[in-house]
């Protein structure tokens, strides 16, 4: 069973790295940018990833509805009646993809259970992959290094190494990192904020602020799998399937006691 899963998260990263190359094949020409109905931009990237990945899973696994970003936008919406399903942000980051400072990804997640039981981060422009997999681990690979595995830590008594978002920072996270013995403050975009704790770089990353499930559910499964937690602002773990696919507010957090 083991290995199965580890196939089948291989084959999560070659799909991810496909899509991350006709992502870039976009990046490297004129970025034509539209809004969708709520407003949020939408590119011909986003577009062209999000086909790609939603026909790779449908041929990889035929039996598991896929929930992607794009799709959803079209109205194209599967019943997953609490069974397992694959949650798909093609391009996670479009502000950051259309301002080019490199830090969006992709990202694919497989859902059982409402739990994130595995997923793939892939930083193209950065040359970044993560991926992980509960009961196997979280693993970082480069352009230029094999996968490693990685594992978050527990947070230092001199206090927090705090992500915020580089694009959403507001007053709400404010307030709580007022509740918070911050030692740092860090920026980074899209998803990699769940991927820079489960590396064990950071400590801590508060999202007061509407996201989506498929926002999420990649980077959850990678801090997952590297020994972290994500939770609402109750102390409950963020779970998945829930109607409208919308998240409450989280915060993601390395090793808790």
């Amino acid at each position: 069973m083991a290995e199965d899963r580890q196939k089948l998260l291989h084959a999560l990263c070659e799909i991810a790295q496909r899509a991350g190359a006709e992502i870039l094949r976009h990046y490297d020409g004129k970025v034509e940018v539209q809004r969708k109905a709520d407003d949020s931009p939408v590119t011909a990237a986003d577009e062209a990833a999000n086909d790609l990945i939603v026909d790779a899973l449908q041929s990889l696994t035929p039996d598991i509805p896929v929930v992607a970003e794009e799709s959803v936008a079209r109205g194209d919406i599967p019943a997953t009646a609490g069974g397992a399903f694959w949650l798909v942000d093609p391009l996670d980051g479009t502000k950051e993809f259309i301002s080019r400072n490199g830090e969006f990804t992709v990202n694919i997640a497989l859902i059982e259970g409402g739990k994130p039981t595995m997923g793939v981060v892939l930083a193209p422009a950065i040359g970044e992959l993560y991926s992980g997999a509960a009961g196997i681990g979280a693993f970082l690979a480069t352009d230029t290094e094999p996968a490693m595995k990685i594992t978050a830590r527990r947070q230092a008594e001199d206090g927090a190494v705090v992500l915020v978002s580089r694009s959403h920072r507001d007053k709400a996270t404010d307030e709580y990192l007022a509740t918070v013995k911050v030692k740092d403050e860090r920026s980074a975009g899209s998803s990699l904020k769940f991927c820079v704790v489960a590396a064990g770089e950071a400590d801590i990353y508060p999202r007061m602020g509407r996201t989506m499930e498929w926002d999420t559910a990649a980077g959850h499964a990678v801090l997952s799998a590297a020994g972290g937690r994500v939770e609402t602002l109750d102390g409950d773990e963020l779970v998945y399937g829930k109607p409208g696919h919308e998240n409450p507010w989280f915060v993601a957090f390395g090793v808790k006691d």
